[in-house]
């Protein structure tokens, strides 16, 4: 006779356990919201990696991880008197239900760009009912990371018509924002100020970035984390190599580690032929 899987019941019973001041852990005892959040936006991050390296039994562990974030919130907001994990999921599937009308009611949409326009229209709506928008860009969490709530805040104002037609112009402004921090950057003053100057012109360079990728209908986070992956996995072959000729990095000069950098690469390439 196999094994009942444990279910949600279960879990949310082994996190009242762990927060019960007789007999639970003390170290779960001890947080609050504030203390795990980062550990719930860690885990967030870690399914992303899973689904980047489509590692599906590693998915399954992150999801695992992730959903556990969720009960010790819940569980912490029932303590408090706040709410509880159902709650949390009757708020959610009310939300589902009102903002798919398409496949719960009587709406149409011919398309996913159009039903994306009207679950922002939706989402806009939720926020003046409850008096929280006066600005379009209201509601967008500044908790998320910079690159993702740079591509929001830009989406958000692109709804109003503030966006360049296409990414030609976004590419013209790239080039110009490298300018300023170029300029910035060959200046004689390497004062406190000047540091500023040059860190604002960075930043802004960096949300031109965001836009291109919002134009060419890429997700910079997910590129960025590749870029991550690849220089990782290329830059600890160039660590193997050295290894195998009983040589360290510190001891390299940087032609050297070019080299083996370039023979990495190439053998990237002709793997995948």
């Amino acid at each position: 006779m196999s094994k009942a899987k444990k279910n949600i019941n279960d879990l949310m019973t082994i996190m009242k356990q762990l927060r019960n001041p007789l007999g639970g852990c003390p170290w779960d005892i001890a947080q609050d919201f504030t203390s795990v959040a980062p550990y719930t936006i860690e885990e967030a991050y870690e399914v992303a990696e899973a689904i980047e390296k489509t590692d599906m039994p590693e998915l399954k562990n992150e999801l695992g991880d992730l959903l556990f974030q969720v009960i010790f919130h819940a569980e912490m907001a029932q303590e408090e008197g706040y709410f509880d994990f159902a709650d949390v999921v009757e708020g959610i599937c009310d939300k589902m239900i009102r903002r798919h009308p398409h496949v719960f009611g009587d709406a149409e949409y011919r398309n996913a760009n159009e039903q994306t326009r009207a679950w922002e229209t939706q989402k806009a709506d939720e926020r003046k009912q409850k008096n929280q928008q006066a600005s379009q860009l209201d509601g967008v969490t500044s908790g998320l990371p910079a690159f993702s709530r740079a591509v929001k805040l830009q989406n958000r104002a692109a709804r109003v018509g503030f966006d360049w037609p296409d990414s030609t112009q976004v590419l013209d402004k790239l080039n110009e924002e490298m300018a300023e921090l170029s300029h910035e950057m060959t200046k004689q003053s390497k004062d406190s100020q000047n540091l500023a100057r040059i860190t604002e012109e960075f930043g802004d360079m960096m949300f031109v970035y965001a836009n291109l990728a919002r134009h060419m209908k890429i997700d910079p986070e997910a590129a960025l984390r590749s870029a991550n992956y690849k220089f990782e996995k290329r830059f600890k072959a160039v660590e193997r190599r050295a290894d195998a000729q009983n040589k360290s990095l510190e001891t390299m000069n940087l032609e050297q580690m070019d080299q083996l950098w370039d023979e990495v690469k190439m053998q990237e390439k002709t793997e995948k032929e």
